[in-house]
């Protein structure tokens, strides 16, 4: 390849990164002039590619929006970070339904990567381990997904078609505020418009999804992802569980996060200098709860249930015995 046609390709790959790029950039790392650069969006625009001249002091030139490229250029660190976002994301959970796409999208990347660089990539593809293993996760419809982030964007009412986990199908008009990506699933969060209430359902669950006429305010207060993880420590279980615990907020939440515990404040009785926080949470089982009060290391309470406190005791006993074994 000649160095001309090089630099012009070098052109297209700066203008593809966005924004706009006056002369004086593109001359300095062209390593040209200003006429020299003039000349190459000319021999750019000749090709039909869109290269928009913008006047003013901060003018210069950029790519018209919404053009693709028929050669989209990547640099090696480009190339390199969007085939481990592929990979995280397989891993992760976060993909829509269309799971070929992924796989077929680093197919594609790498067919087209410089032979030092693929064989650099599968060094690190080889060397690269990870501590979690990978899960299988209910992903969620493309369509449904961009449907949903459109409702958001504009604040348009948006119809579902929703399957609950005990399986029952209901129709319900949402008023989204934002979608979150949390454990590996997606969720949306929203207003209910028939109950008028805030809810949270996961995308996977949402069989279709079409926008409606008409806007609503989204409300003031917590962001989207604050009222996901308020939604999990709120929500319904089989057990409701009131702690107090001696400690800070920090301190708690290193191991009962927002997604799973509420905290407030626990008025201290008269001449207590301690520090301590009403915890409560709902839950499905209770037989993880003692491994995690005895791995925060600080004095609790136990307000309910009892069965909580049974176990508890029963950990205790366990770990005393062990600890007297010769």
């Amino acid at each position: 390849m000649s160095r001309p046609t090089g630099r012009v390709l070098t052109l297209l790959e700066l203008l593809q990164s966005g924004g706009t790029r006056t002369v004086a950039e593109l001359a300095d790392r062209l390593g040209v002039d200003g006429r020299t650069v003039r000349r190459y969006v000319g021999q750019l625009l000749d090709l039909d590619v869109p290269v928009e001249s913008v006047r003013g002091r901060y003018g210069g030139y950029r790519l018209a929006p919404g053009y693709r490229l028929p050669p989209l250029m990547l640099s090696d660190d480009e190339a390199l970070a969007v085939l481990l976002g592929l990979v995280a994301g397989r891993r992760t959970g976060l993909t829509t339904t269309e799971r070929a796409a992924n796989e077929t999208a680093s197919a594609k990347i790498r067919r087209v990567l410089p032979r030092h660089l693929a064989r650099r990539l599968d060094t690190l593809m080889e060397a690269l381990d990870f501590t979690d293993r990978p899960g299988e996760f209910d992903t969620p419809d493309t369509e449904v997904l961009l449907t949903l982030a459109d409702a958001v964007r504009h604040r348009r009412p948006v119809s579902v078609r929703y399957t609950d986990r005990d399986g029952r199908r209901s129709e319900r008009t949402l008023h989204a505020y934002g979608i979150v990506a949390h454990g590996g699933r997606w969720y949306v969060t929203g207003q209910d418009a028939r109950i008028g209430e805030d809810r949270t359902f996961r995308l996977d669950r949402i069989a279709d999804a079409r926008t409606l006429p008409g806007s609503f305010e989204a409300p003031a207060g917590p962001g989207p992802a604050q009222r996901v993880l308020s939604g999990f420590a709120t929500a319904e279980y089989r057990h409701e569980v009131t702690l107090r615990i001696q400690g800070t907020a920090e301190q708690i939440r290193a191991r009962l996060p927002a997604g799973v515990a509420t905290l407030e404040e626990h008025e201290r009785e008269a001449g207590a200098t301690e520090r301590w926080l009403r915890v409560e949470l709902r839950a499905e089982r209770l037989d993880w709860l003692p491994p995690v009060l005895a791995s925060l290391d600080r004095p609790f309470v136990i307000e309910r249930p009892d069965e909580l406190r049974a176990l508890v005791t029963a950990l205790a006993t366990r770990l005393a015995a062990s600890a007297r074994r010769a």
